[in-house]
């Protein structure tokens, strides 16, 4: 059974920091990229980032580059979202997610239970 188990939300001002730390076991293949997808209330889910296990290439959507930066220690079993100058905006619940990132594009196939990240004005 595949898990993903996110940590490190928490409620910030705006202009904080908060690092996100994802664990990621029970795969049966290696065929997988991991990442962050964030869900607003009242709003669709917005892709993040995501890195290839393959080379280390990433990709981050366009409301979050500069700011945030994914990163792993091992890129099949974890993945790191350092986030900087958080703005209200940002406030969502973060998933880890499993996928895949192909020509640039992050393509996300299911996420964790998720962890909430909240961003006060």
């Amino acid at each position: 059974e595949v898990q993903l188990v996110e940590s490190g939300g928490g409620l910030v001002q705006a202009g904080g920091s908060l690092r996100l730390s994802c664990t990621a076991s029970g795969f049966t293949s290696d065929d997988y990229d991991l990442g962050w997808f964030r869900q607003a209330p009242g709003k669709e889910r917005e892709g993040v980032s995501c890195i290839s296990s393959t080379d280390g290439t990433v990709s981050y959507s366009d409301s979050v580059k500069g700011r945030f930066t994914i990163s792993t220690d091992n890129p099949k079993k974890t993945v790191y979202l350092q986030m900087n100058n958080l703005q209200p905006e940002d406030t969502a619940v973060y998933y880890c997610a499993v996928g895949e990132l192909l020509s640039g594009t992050c393509l996300y196939d299911y996420g964790g239970q998720g962890t909430q990240v909240t961003v006060s004005s």
